[in-house]
């Protein structure tokens, strides 16, 4: 029996080239909400999992044998360099990272050492490495943006208003700005590892860069992604770049050398084409319409279907990750739907 055929679609929307339907992942596609993830997860933490190569890439690929969707994305955490860099961090269960140290000055920004993902992050390039081994999807690998790790070290775990991380930025802009160069070289570092391991795209988390306005943005965080991006432009995986509450951004991300923006709920697709945004565009269903009644969701999803393809170019995701409550069936449903309505309609 032949292989699988490789399923290039999404690399294909990446980069706005023709593809026979529109693909689909999720984030979040691999968690609580599997039951097979569960039972591991009542063996290993989310860290020790990273840790385990063959475990982690069982977790990776879950979804893809339950869900059929076109790509995996590697399952790591935005913390899971952190350690190596000095900050001792836990995944709380309910919670998120909690730090114990956090970042209170410029002298701890001083602290932090320099990340060698050879060294301190084998197990994640050894994941990817067997993953590529196995899928016939493309992989995915990510990390964590300057100002949403910033925002975890300074808060000391995840913050409804990131005060702390605001004050510190307008107190003490030498120490910030320090502390965007030190996690960008990181970024770019960890990134280019993936890359050179196997991954055929990168994703840049910047979960919560959406707290801030448009003109602290420009100011603090702009100029460390012109630099991430630019440093990475010269490697031919596609990147994305997605945020929460980010839809006043668009500007500043359009302008970025990435090939896809990833929207999440709030920010319509069509929005997102008037403000001039010509690069794919990744998203964007409410994840808690997945607990709604399936005529909702095939409606909400219809209609994002609509908007996505008037224009090439178009990933089908959710605004942000899968809650735990979601039903595996309901995935599945979805991502047949997806591929269906997108390949007859397209």
């Amino acid at each position: 029996m032949s292989a699988k055929p490789f399923n290039d679609n999404f690399l294909k929307a990446c980069r706005g080239e023709e593809h026979s339907h529109v693909p689909v992942w999720y984030m979040r596609q691999a968690g609580r909400y599997q039951a097979e993830y569960r039972k591991i997860r009542e063996k290993y933490s989310l860290f020790e999992i990273t840790h385990r190569p063959e475990v982690c890439a069982e977790v990776t690929m879950l979804p893809i044998h339950q869900l059929d969707v076109d790509a995996a994305i590697l399952f790591a955490d935005i913390m899971t360099p952190m350690p190596a860099m000095g900050i001792d961090v836990e995944i709380k269960s309910s919670i998120g990272p909690v730090i114990a140290n956090p970042i209170t000055g410029k002298g701890d920004v001083e602290k932090l050492r320099k990340l060698e993902p050879s060294e301190h992050v084998p197990y994640i390039l050894d994941t990817i490495k067997l993953l590529r081994e196995e899928l016939r999807v493309p992989l995915i690998g990510f990390a964590g943006a300057p100002f949403t790790l910033a925002s975890y070290l300074i808060e000391g775990g995840p913050s409804r208003n990131y005060y702390k991380t605001k004050a510190f930025m307008h107190s003490d802009p030498e120490a910030w700005h320090l502390l965007m160069d030190r996690l960008g070289e990181m970024t770019v570092t960890y990134l280019k590892a993936q890359m050179a391991a196997g991954a055929q795209a990168v994703q840049v988390f910047d979960s919560w860069v959406g707290a801030l306005n448009a003109q602290d943005y420009a100011q603090f965080v702009a100029p460390i992604m012109n630099r991430i991006f630019s440093e990475l432009e010269e490697e031919s995986a596609p990147k994305i770049m997605f945020g929460v509450g980010a839809g006043h951004l668009l500007h500043e991300w359009d302008r970025l050398p990435l090939d896809v923006i990833g929207l999440d709920w709030r920010t319509p697709i069509s929005f997102a084409r008037g403000q001039g945004v010509t690069k794919t565009v990744q998203g964007n269903l409410d994840p808690g319409l997945l607990l709604a009644s399936w005529p909702e969701i095939e409606k909400k999803t219809r209609g994002i279907l609509d908007e996505g393809m008037q224009t090439p170019g178009f990933i089908f995701n959710l605004g942000h990750g899968v809650y735990p409550q979601v039903q595996v069936e309901t995935l599945q449903r979805l991502t047949a739907f997806i591929h269906e309505y997108s390949a007859k309609n397209n």
